[in-house]
């Protein structure tokens, strides 16, 4: 049975508040009677430490996290609901004063600051082994990179804060791209020494983790303005570390990875948000209230809760219509050509509805049919992922969405984040882990950096073992690719195989420069508004009105 380490402690509120909270800081109160006794005995320390890891939730498994990573991509645009479709579409509403971008900012900063908080007492802490108190340590420097690394992927200069505060300030100022790197890199290489190897403490920081983590620090790195000659090496050596000097392995079959129940605990998986089926513990902020569980089984599946023969059930979801594929995504990502030898479409997208409500039904939106009966437990919906003709269709009893009738409600629905474990079918609090680092990932970085380095046979063989794990039974010979079909948009596309969903699109493209090309070239809804600005999301206004001297010592990025 899995240990969660992402409790909200008390001491997020009384000692770790936010340095930039929704409220001007200079009407804050901070409540510090648990403070400076408290966090130097060993109970306050250690619960310093897990409610940093809580800030994970923030992101992972949150519309926070989804709509920064997969809205506004090549492969996936807006259904038919939700309120924040002007973010895929790059419209001027996506500005400063989003709440989304400001809940991501204040949450990071309160994570951050109780990171530093748990590291500038670990010198005075009493009743803890000083090995284990350096190892919080290198937990706490491990979580700190990984915000920062999403911060300045995500707004470019942001502020550094290495020491906690206990007193509200107003003195801010935007730090370069590369000293955040800096920061970044040093924070991961020194914590590496002092972090455990994976063990039964599962949900703590692990060696893996940290240098999976700056594996693909370094191959963003060396396209950012902090780039260095050696950074796509540093990249390979840390990606083959992770794959040899660790027992972590590939499951066999591709749709394993995503089983649920045990906390999707498992060889491949290096580092995960945890949730749990406690709502006590399960919880995250957004919009400045607190949400439960992992909610990223709600955004991608389409309605199918309302055609012929089907009700809401807790083993389709709760469909809120988010987040719909592209035709690239499943026509050029996914091209049927290849489905025959490589099952991650099969295995990535719901095909299959079986009747949870008996009848017959006229309300059809299949044009091969007027009607259909359906007796308890019949198929009622099919998605081939091919065009039929109308002909063919006729002879299925069922109704069969081909992809000339996809729409806003109806759509491929992905399913490695579907929660049937959730009590009843309106529950929105998942309890499936967020999968954030896994060693399929870890392949294709060190493929993309070999790929860079001009090692073209290495990468090759880095990328095949990903491809050879998801072949139909047989069809591993038929997976392998060559070095010469190598390229960084094959990668970009083998990365969206693998990874479809797992809130790395957006980096991605901006990463490998592809961001403005492929969302015009690919995403109908947002390629006609996308600018070069975009590249970076817009400063909350909130910190820049709450800095001393505002935009002159904080600006915002351009375009905003």
């Amino acid at each position: 049975m899995k240990k969660s380490y992402l409790l909200v402690s008390a001491l997020t509120v009384g000692l770790l508040f936010s340095t930039t909270s929704c409220k001007d800081v200079l009407e804050e109160v901070p409540v510090s009677q648990v403070g400076a006794q408290y966090i130097n005995s060993a109970a306050g320390f250690e619960a310093a430490g897990r409610a940093a890891y809580s800030t994970l939730r923030d992101f992972y498994g949150r519309e926070i996290g989804m709509n920064l990573t997969v809205f506004g991509t090549d492969t996936y645009t807006m259904g038919a609901d939700g309120s924040y479709k002007f973010m895929n579409q790059y419209l001027s509403q996506f500005d400063g004063r989003v709440d989304i971008l400001r809940d991501l900012w204040n949450n990071f900063y309160v994570g951050i600051n109780t990171m530093n908080i748990v590291i500038d007492n670990a010198a005075t802490v009493t009743g803890l082994d000083a090995n284990l108190v350096k190892r919080r340590v290198a937990e706490m420097k491990f979580l700190r990179a990984h915000h920062y690394f999403v911060l300045v992927q995500t707004f470019g200069g942001v502020a550094l804060i290495t020491k906690g505060n206990l007193e509200p300030t107003k003195a801010f100022n935007r730090a370069s791209v590369k000293d955040a790197y800096a920061l970044i890199t040093s924070d991961l290489e020194s914590a590496i020494p002092d972090l455990g190897t994976p063990t039964s403490d599962y949900g703590r920081a692990t060696k893996g983790a940290a240098e999976h983590l700056l594996a693909r620090v370094y191959l963003t790195k060396a396209t950012s303005e902090a780039a260095a000659a050696d950074d796509y090496a540093k990249a390979a050596t840390y990606a083959t570390n992770v794959i040899k000097n660790y027992s972590y392995a590939l499951l066999p079959d591709f749709a394993s990875v995503f089983a649920q129940g045990g906390g999707e605990i498992n060889s491949e998986v290096i580092f995960a948000t945890q949730y749990t089926s406690d709502a006590l513990t399960n919880i995250g902020v957004a919009g400045g209230a607190v949400v439960n569980g992992n909610q990223t089984h709600l955004y991608f599946g389409m309605e199918y809760d309302t055609q012929a023969g089907m009700q809401r059930d807790v083993l389709g979801g709760r469909p809120f219509k988010r987040y719909r594929p592209t035709t690239y995504m499943l026509e050029t990502v996914f091209a049927q050509a290849n489905r025959v030898n490589d099952s991650r479409y099969k295995k990535t997208f719901k095909d299959t509805w079986l009747s949870n409500r008996p009848g017959t039904y006229t309300n059809m939106f299949d044009d091969s049919k007027t009607s259909a009966t359906f007796a308890a437990g019949d198929t009622t919906i099919f998605i081939p992922g091919f065009e039929m003709s109308k002909a063919e269709r006729a002879k299925r009893k069922y109704q069969v969405l081909v992809p000339s009738n996809y729409r806003p409600n109806l759509f491929p629905t992905l399913q490695k984040f579907l929660d049937p474990l959730r009590p009843d079918r309106t529950y929105e609090a998942g309890s499936r882990d967020f999968l954030m680092f896994r060693l399929a990932e870890t392949y294709l970085i060190l493929g993309e950096a070999q790929f860079r380095l001009g090692k073209l046979t290495e990468a090759a063989e880095a990328i095949n073992v990903v491809r050879r794990r998801a072949a139909w039974p047989g069809r591993q010979t038929q997976m392998e690719i060559t070095p010469a079909q190598l390229s960084i948009d094959f990668i970009l596309d083998e990365r969206d195989r693998e990874l479809a969903g797992e809130m790395f699109r957006w980096f991605d493209l901006k990463r490998t420069g592809k961001l403005i090309e492929r969302v015009k070239a690919h995403n109908p809804d947002g390629g006609p508004n996308i600018k070069d600005f975009h590249v970076l999301r817009p400063i909350p206004q909130d910190q820049i009105d709450r800095t001393t001297n505002g935009a002159t010592a904080f600006p915002q990025n351009p375009g905003y």
